[in-house]
């Protein structure tokens, strides 16, 4: 007779620590941008989906950048709308990788991006594969 009882409590013990956790999870999204006409967009798109999921606590973001949108993200001609989107984002804990391979294409340092960017050293395609297939990202191209 006390063995249900224990039962019933372990099994609401169980559900209790299950949603707990499930609650805790993030939504985890890499956006991918190559693009230079969907730069201002995709940035807009980040924005909407932190403003739709409650709050930057509750996703973690990565925007991969290749191929010639990596030109909008280059300091001196990046204009203020994505300047300033960029810096935005990265207050809201957004990451910025720029592929490398487009780097050295293009000719641009490292230094030269925005702040706050990062190198995807083994190049966009990959990390973003990385991104989804080792650490559960979803995957959104604007």
């Amino acid at each position: 007779m006390r063995i249900l009882p224990l039962a019933l409590l372990l099994s609401l013990a169980l559900a209790m620590t299950q949603g707990v956790a499930l609650a805790g999870d993030k939504t985890k999204v890499v956006y991918h941008v190559d693009d230079e006409d969907k730069v201002s967009f995709t940035l807009n798109n980040i924005q909407n989906h932190i403003d739709g999921v409650g709050g930057p606590e509750n996703i973690d973001v990565v925007l991969v950048a290749n191929g010639p949108a990596v030109k909008q993200f280059v300091d001196i001609d990046a204009v203020d709308r994505v300047r300033n989107g960029v810096a935005e984002l990265e207050k809201q804990g957004v990451d910025f990788e720029a592929c490398a391979n487009t780097l050295q294409a293009l000719g641009v340092a490292p230094d030269e991006l925005l702040p706050g960017f990062k190198v995807a050293e083994k190049g966009g395609v990959t990390r973003i594969t990385e991104l989804q297939q080792q650490q559960g990202y979803a995957y959104l191209r604007p």
